[in-house]
């Protein structure tokens, strides 16, 4: 459920007309519930009230610091993949004790920003990344808390650019070297060899993915525990999907069941990372119509949004819905939504069925919560974009739009 609604004939995100945040902002901008995101939360941590967890929502998603200072109010971790994602985290009063760090390419100068914030976890995908955490651990006189990330070459059943449990993915150890990694481990300087990890893929629409990982890696946990080594946290990463079109992803509650009940019985405390799931639907990216042209065999409405603002259905050919703001009894057409960016592939959707938009009339792309603006770039030298959001009736800037001076900050010329 989110709170984006018709009432009447326009579009409102809680209690606030979308063309009213518009006409106040300009386009085009980002637009967050703030009580959809507060909703996602609540029912996702009461999926899993039975068993001791930690819910660590995955920056990646979305990392503006209003939407990562709601998680913190609610008593969430997070789930970084880099030093600016600790930063933000950090800034946004998330405690260093829920922040786990994962991510293939850590830095030395990342980990040890890490460790002197006094995180939660390291998830740790190779043995030379280990290696490396150690040596600073010891050279900082402190001891890094580990789980290793391990590939289960689990299918996740989902867009080849966003699966990340297959063997032939980057991620992880492989399943049968992981063993050899711990004992190692174990006996390692530095190092508190805590838990275990896996994360299979994003957009998951089926439960079962989940439960198959799960049961794999509790095969490798009753192995490592047969070595006399303790495995007190088990990290199953996040993926679950969000539906954009027609997908019908399991609820939070079946979703539990799933993993809960390939975990089996033990007091172990189990760490979830959910991204999408939380703020896919909690967000929408609005747009203005520029332009209408009737093409040889298309017909192309133009609006000031492009790829470098949303670029997942350029990127993954990815559906998103789009829905004029102010409905009205035109007849409908077919159409490309397209941007300003000199690509082929800068499209919001393709062979849509809209009411013939009229220029300067308001579009908005609906799902677009996660993987938006973080995913935004200045192609085309355009500045980014600015993100608002709604708590109730009430709606506030929470970044602002970049200007062209911000484009070439830090710039200069090449003085012989």
């Amino acid at each position: 459920m989110h709170f984006f609604h018709f009432r009447g004939s326009e579009l409102h995100c809680e209690d606030v007309p979308i063309q009213r945040i518009a006409d106040e902002v300009g386009t085009p901008f980002y637009l967050y519930s703030a009580s959809t995101i507060k909703r996602h939360v609540r029912v996702f941590t009461e999926a899993f009230s039975s068993v001791n967890h930690l819910v660590c929502f995955s920056v990646k998603a979305n990392s503006n610091l209003a939407v990562l200072h709601l998680m913190a109010q609610m008593g969430i971790g997070a789930d970084i993949v880099s030093g600016g994602e600790l930063y933000r985290a950090l800034k946004a009063g998330i405690s260093p004790k829920k922040i786990v760090f994962s991510g293939v390419g850590k830095t030395a100068e990342e980990m040890g920003f890490a460790l002197e914030s006094g995180i939660f976890m390291f998830n740790v995908e190779s043995s030379e990344e280990l290696q490396v955490l150690a040596k600073i651990a010891v050279a900082k006189k402190k001891t890094a808390p580990v789980a290793f990330r391990v590939n289960p070459d689990v299918d996740p059943k989902t867009h080849p650019y966003i699966s990340t449990g297959l063997k032939k993915n980057k991620f992880g150890i492989p399943v049968t070297e992981a063993l050899t990694l711990y004992r190692h481990a174990a006996g390692m300087d530095g190092i508190n060899v805590m838990g275990i990890d896996f994360h299979i893929g994003s957009q998951l629409t089926t439960s079962e993915p989940f439960g198959e990982a799960v049961r794999r890696l509790m095969d490798l946990v009753h192995k490592i525990e047969g070595e006399g080594i303790p495995i007190r946290h088990i990290d199953v990463g996040g993926g679950l999907g969000i539906t954009y079109d027609t997908e019908s992803p399991p609820l939070p509650s079946d979703y539990a069941n799933t993993i809960l009940k390939a975990l089996g019985n033990g007091d172990r405390v189990l760490i979830l990372e959910p991204g999408r799931v939380i703020v896919g639907n909690a967000g929408i990216l609005v747009t203005k119509v520029l332009y209408r042209k009737k093409g040889a065999t298309r017909n192309f409405v133009i609006v000031d949004a492009a790829m470098n603002d949303l670029i997942r259905p350029s990127l993954y050919d990815a559906y998103q819905k789009v829905l004029a703001v102010r409905q009205s009894e035109r007849a409908e057409q077919i159409c490309d939504v397209v941007g300003p960016i000199c690509e082929s592939t800068d499209f919001m959707g393709r062979d849509l069925r809209l009411p013939s938009p009229e220029k300067g009339e308001l579009l908005a792309i609906m799902s677009a919560g996660a993987y938006g603006f973080p995913m935004s770039s200045q192609y085309n030298s355009r500045p980014r974009i600015a993100e608002v959001m709604v708590m109730d009736d009430r709606f506030e800037v929470v970044r602002e739009r970049e200007t062209f001076e911000d484009l070439t900050r830090g710039e200069r010329f090449f003085e012989r």
